[in-house]
């Protein structure tokens, strides 16, 4: 199969066509000269778009990577011959790097304060991991390597607060976990809709409205079938609503419904 080939069978948009064949041109690099070559920053959307594209290429040597195993925005890797995942993921010279700032408790700081003041520095979402935020006066930011000079030199605000800055070693991350709430539910049938619309406490028709909207991603990417049948495992997001994980598909009930266990992140 041939690059376009690839390309045409993979993508789903302009946009994503221009990401793809972005990747194939790492993937070539490792291939050809047998160095490391990696992607910037994917969301997990792109990141199944990239899954797939490998999948279709044949599974080259590859690995996702963003600073620690449960990080969602994340580089891929791609691995020449004598090069092992772990290699990457301990190297202290590698592609990915974090800082940390301090800033008073009472700033009260969030997520988008501190995405603002860094895309204010004037660097692109593609080169920012995840932002984390262990405690109160303090964030930690997953970035690219060569992105760590802006940090330490030119990040020294968000909002009106002061920031103290410094270079952290990526085995220092403090990754919150994640709040979730379990519901048990049955459904007719594991339909998109059906699901959907147990995991987030909605009206079955309302579900197949923002699924027909295309508010709506199984495993990262859009899905507009609500009869798309939902396995054990299977993770949904809807914009506005969130993301909801099905942890188990039990069995069948005395009545003849699926049963579910989902968790749903709070």
């Amino acid at each position: 199969m041939t690059k376009k080939e690839l390309l045409d069978r993979c993508a789903r948009s302009g946009e994503e066509r221009v990401l793809l064949a972005r990747v194939l041109d790492k993937l070539e690099q490792a291939q050809s000269r047998g160095i490391p070559a990696h992607t910037p920053f994917l969301s997990a959307g792109e990141g199944a778009a990239v899954t797939g594209l490998l999948a279709a290429w044949g599974h080259p040597r590859h690995c996702f990577w963003g600073g620690y195993p449960e990080a969602e925005r994340r580089i891929c890797a791609f691995l020449p011959d004598w090069q092992e995942e772990e290699d990457l993921m301990n190297d202290p010279e590698g592609p990915l790097a974090a800082v940390e700032a301090v800033f008073p408790a009472s700033a009260s700081l969030g997520h988008r304060d501190i995405l603002g003041s860094l895309m204010g520095l004037g660097l692109t979402r593609e080169k920012l991991g995840d932002i984390l935020l262990p405690q109160e006066g303090r964030c930690q930011v997953v970035a690219l390597r060569s992105a760590v000079p802006i940090l330490l030199s030119q990040w020294g605000q968000a909002g009106r607060w002061e920031l103290s800055v410094k270079e952290l070693p990526l085995s220092q991350l403090e990754v919150r976990p994640a709040q979730v709430k379990t519901i048990r539910d049955t459904v007719a049938t594991p339909r998109l809709d059906a699901v959907l619309a147990a995991g987030f406490s909605l009206s079955r028709s309302k579900a197949a409205g923002y699924i027909s909207a295309g508010k709506v991603a199984l495993n990262h990417l859009e899905c507009l079938k609500g009869d798309k049948l939902v396995e054990e495992g299977d993770v949904l997001t809807c914009r506005g609503l969130g993301k909801c994980v099905v942890k188990e598909v039990p069995g069948q009930s005395k009545k003849g419904r699926t049963m579910l266990v989902l968790e749903r992140y709070i």
